[in-house]
C-alpha cells in the first residue's frame, strides 16, 4: 500500500500492483517439427516470425518428405509471450531448425530459464541435435512429440530410447496447433525449471 496526495480527501491509499514476473523460455528442435506454429498458438500478440520462402536450392537440402506444403521456413526466430496469470509471463523464443542456422542458437538461448525441444517421430533422426544441445548446455527442459495430424507413430518409451532422453526429462504429446495443448507442455518446463533452481539453491 502506498499513500498519494488527494485533490479533495487529503490522501488516499493505492494498492501498487506489481507487474508480473518476466521468464524466457525457448522452443526448439529440428526443421519443419513445429516450432512457428507452437509459438503462433498461444501468444497473446501476433507473434514476430522471420520467415523466408523456400527456394529450389533450399528444398534441395532441407527434407520435405513429411512436410510436402511446407512453402516457408524460420531463418532467424519466432517470437510471441503468453501471460499465464497476473504474476507470470512468458516470452518465447523459437529457434531455426535448418543445421546451417546453428550458429544463432547460442544468442537466442541466453538467458532462458528452460526448453520446451519439439520432436517429430517421422523424422527422429532430425531430433538428436536439438536434445544433446541442451544437455550440453546444462538448461532445463522438456521434450514434446508433436502429434502430426493427431498420429504419434512411435510409443513414448520407444521415442525416449531411440533419442537417448534421461529418466529425470519429461516427455509428452501434444497438438502445436492447440492453445490448451501448448500451455501444458509449456508447464511442464516451468516445473522442471522451478524445480532444477529450488535444488540448486539447496545445495
Amino acid at each position: 500500500m502506498v499513500s498519494v496526495p488527494s485533490p479533495t480527501h487529503g490522501t488516499r491509499s493505492v494498492t501498487a500492483v506489481e507487474p508480473p514476473l518476466p521468464v524466457k523460455l525457448v522452443v526448439a528442435g529440428g526443421f519443419g517439427v513445429g516450432k512457428t506454429t507452437t509459438v503462433g498458438s498461444i501468444s497473446e500478440i501476433r507473434p514476430l516470425t522471420t520467415e523466408a520462402a523456400i527456394t529450389e536450392v533450399a528444398a534441395g537440402v532441407d527434407d520435405l518428405t513429411h512436410t510436402p506444403g511446407k512453402t516457408t521456413t524460420t531463418v532467424a526466430m519466432d517470437f510471441g509471450c503468453i501471460t499465464l496469470d497476473p504474476t507470470l509471463k512468458l516470452y518465447l523464443f523459437g529457434t531455426p531448425g535448418q543445421d546451417r542456422f546453428g550458429f544463432m542458437w547460442d544468442d537466442v538461448v541466453e538467458g532462458a530459464l528452460g526448453a520446451l525441444v519439439i520432436v517429430d517421430t517421422r523424422r527422429l533422426d532430425d531430433c538428436y541435435a536439438a536434445v544433446d544441445y541442451f544437455e550440453h548446455k546444462r538448461i532445463p527442459f522438456a521434450v514434446a512429440v508433436n502429434a502430426f495430424d493427431g498420429e504419434v507413430e512411435h510409443d513414448l518409451d520407444d521415442v525416449r530410447w531411440a533419442l537417448d532422453i534421461a529418466e529425470h526429462v519429461p516427455l509428452v504429446v501434444f497438438d502445436a496447433r492447440r492453445t490448451g495443448s501448448v500451455r501444458d507442455a509449456l508447464l511442464v518446463v516451468l516445473d522442471v525449471a522451478l524445480t532444477r533452481a529450488e535444488a540448486t539453491a539447496a545445495t
